[in-house]
């Protein structure tokens, strides 16, 4: 497959010795507008690559702060194709920065496999995390999407061992998301000596960049991980934010300040001077 956005943005990471600032929203949370603002702030805010998640009705990988996001999403009516155009609104505005939708299979497969791979490249989607499809299930989407030009991304955790870690990277692109916790989003603060092994270890199999989430809350522990790895991820204290929102201009002004407090974190790493 041809060179993507994601591709070219850790090149360029790596050329500028730092890891990538991932973050992790839920479309449509608060409502389409509110949540259009947050997504134009994030690169401005310090994000490198912006997670999209599709809202479901029975998230298996989020903990409650996440699960809560969809509902409030689909309560005020985001579907698939409106997450679609979330995307297409942005892209007027910024053809610069990836962007990941992470999500589940099922609002996939009701949409249609091809409808969907067409439609979001169209709407300018850089890669795919779907979570709940097993590398065994290549040809029901990963394979389609490789062949449409769009990243398809794995996750790896830490009962991912050397025996099934080849199964998992058969077929990925873009990057290796590292699950740094056994447990759902937000469930847990990772230790960062654990995670150093683990993205060690896998670094000895792959030459994708690997990015870490799960767990992550602050500057500090994002910098930690910024040591490590080629990007650390936030998305569940990006999400409470807009929970803790008195209305959806404060709700994005939560998002955006706690997105430039921990991008000064991971901004602030330079990989060259770790070693």
């Amino acid at each position: 497959m041809s060179e993507t956005r994601i591709d070219r943005r850790f090149t360029a990471l790596k050329a500028e010795g730092r890891a990538a600032f991932v973050t992790y929203i839920m479309a449509g949370d608060p409502n389409f507008e509110a949540s259009l603002a947050i997504v134009k702030g994030l690169p401005e805010a310090g994000a490198d690559i912006i997670e999209i998640g599709l809202p479901f009705t029975d998230p298996m990988a989020d903990g409650p702060a996440i699960q809560q996001a969809g509902l409030r999403s689909l309560a005020g009516g985001m579907t698939l194709k409106s997450t679609l155009r979330l995307v297409s609104e942005f892209r007027k505005t910024d053809d610069a920065t990836p962007v990941v939708l992470m999500g589940y299979y099922n609002p996939i497969y009701a949409y249609g496999v091809e409808s969907f791979l067409t439609d979001a490249q169209a709407a300018g989607i850089d890669g795919l995390i779907v979570v709940d499809l097993p590398s065994e299930e290549d040809e029901e989407l990963c394979l389609p999407a490789l062949k449409a030009g769009l990243n398809f991304i794995r996750l790896a955790t830490p009962t991912t061992d050397d025996k099934r870690l080849p199964t998992v990277l058969a077929n990925s692109s873009g990057f290796l998301y590292y699950v740094s916790i056994a447990g759902t989003t937000g469930a847990a603060a990772p230790k960062a000596s654990d995670v150093a092994l683990a993205v060690n270890r896998i670094r000895k199999t792959t030459d994708l960049p690997i990015a870490v989430g799960f767990g992550l809350r602050t500057g500090e522990q994002a910098a930690e991980i910024a040591k490590i790895a080629d990007g650390a991820v936030v998305g569940t204290a990006l999400v409470e934010q807009v929970a803790l929102g008195s209305d959806d201009q404060d709700a994005v002004e939560r998002v955006l300040d706690l997105a430039r407090k921990i991008s000064k974190g991971i901004h602030g790493v330079k990989k060259n001077e770790q070693d």
